[in-house]
C-alpha cells in the first residue's frame, strides 16, 4: 500500500498504545522521573489495559470484527491473562521475575503487537479497518434492551472502580513494619570468611552493614569491642530504607579462645543497645 496520503491519526489507538509503553520504560529508567506519578500511570496502563489491547488489536484488525466495548473489556481481560503468563515463563530463565526484566518483556510483548496490528489494519481496505473515532465515543451504543444497558453500565461502574483503587494503591506510599537490618560481612563483602581464626599481630577485617526501615530518619551509635575494650565508636545518621556498609579492621593482640567482638548499635540517644551481633574469635 502507498502511504502518501496515508492519515496515520487514523491509527491514533496505536499510537496511544505505541507511545504510553515507551513513556513507561522511559520514566522507568530516568532517574528524575523514576518518582513521578506519570509512572505509575503508564504502569498500570500497561499492565492492565495497553498489553491486552495490542493483542487485540493484531486478532482483530477489522472494524467488523469487534464492537467498541467488546474490544475495550476484552483488552482487559487479556492483560489479566498474558501479564501473569509472561511472568511465569520469564521465571523459567536466568532473569528471573524482577522488575526490569518484566517490564522489557511487556513492553516488547506490546510494541511488537501494536506494529502487527499496524500492518494488518494496512492490509484491509481503508472501509474495512478498525478505527478509533473519538466523536462517536460519547454514543456509544449500551445495548438494545433495559437488560443490555443496566448490565453495560454495572460492567463500565466496575471498572472505573477497579481502575481507581489500583491507582491508588501504587501512588500511596506503603507503611511497612519498623525495623532496622544490622549484620556482618566478611572482607570480601560476603556472608562467608570470617576473621574468626588469627595469629598475634594479625589483622582482621569486616563490613558491618546497617539498613535503616525505621519509614524515619534515624542516628544510630556504632560500638564495637574486643574483649570487653571499646576499638571503634562512630555516629551513622541514615534517611529511611539508606543503607550503609563501614569497613572495619582490628588487630588480635593476646592469644585465647573464645573472644568476644561484639557490635552494639544504639538508636535516637538510647542507653540499651538497639541491636547486637558478635563473632567468636580464636587467637594461636
Amino acid at each position: 500500500m502507498k502511504l502518501q496520503n496515508y492519515d496515520f491519526l487514523k491509527e491514533i489507538d496505536l499510537i496511544f498504545t505505541l507511545l504510553s509503553t515507551i513513556l513507561y520504560d522511559l520514566f522507568l529508567l530516568t532517574p528524575l522521573l523514576n518518582e513521578n506519578l506519570l509512572r505509575s500511570i503508564f504502569g498500570l496502563l500497561l499492565v492492565f489495559f495497553t498489553c491486552g489491547y495490542s493483542l487485540v488489536a493484531a486478532l482483530f484488525p477489522g472494524k467488523d470484527d469487534l464492537g467498541g466495548m467488546e474490544r475495550f473489556t476484552l483488552s482487559i481481560g487479556m492483560s489479566i491473562t498474558v501479564v501473569p503468563l509472561l511472568g511465569l515463563a520469564l521465571n523459567f530463565t536466568p532473569f528471573g521475575i524482577r522488575l526490569i526484566p518484566v517490564v522489557v518483556l511487556l513492553s516488547a510483548f506490546t510494541i511488537s503487537l501494536s506494529l502487527i496490528a499496524w500492518v494488518r489494519r494496512l492490509r484491509l481496505l481503508p472501509e474495512e479497518r478498525f478505527t478509533l473515532q473519538i466523536e462517536k465515543l460519547t454514543k456509544i451504543s449500551l445495548g438494545q434492551t433495559t437488560t443490555d444497558k443496566a448490565l453495560s453500565i454495572i460492567l463500565i461502574a466496575t471498572i472505573i472502580c477497579s481502575t481507581a483503587t489500583l491507582a491508588y494503591v501504587a501512588t500511596t506510599p506503603k507503611t511497612g513494619e519498623n525495623y532496622t537490618e544490622f549484620y556482618i560481612l566478611g572482607s570480601q563483602g560476603k556472608a562467608s570468611d570470617y576473621p574468626t581464626n588469627l595469629k598475634p599481630g594479625e589483622q582482621g577485617k569486616i563490613i558491618i552493614g546497617i539498613v535503616n526501615h525505621e519509614q524515619e530518619d534515624s542516628t544510630y551509635r556504632l560500638d564495637v569491642t574486643l574483649n570487653g575494650t571499646t576499638i571503634h565508636t562512630e555516629q551513622i545518621h541514615l534517611t529511611n530504607n539508606e543503607k550503609r556498609e563501614t569497613p572495619l579492621s582490628f588487630t588480635a593482640t593476646r592469644v585465647g579462645e573464645n573472644q568476644k567482638l561484639e557490635l552494639l548499635i544504639f538508636k535516637d540517644q538510647r542507653a540499651e543497645p538497639y541491636r547486637t551481633l558478635h563473632l567468636w574469635i580464636t587467637v594461636t
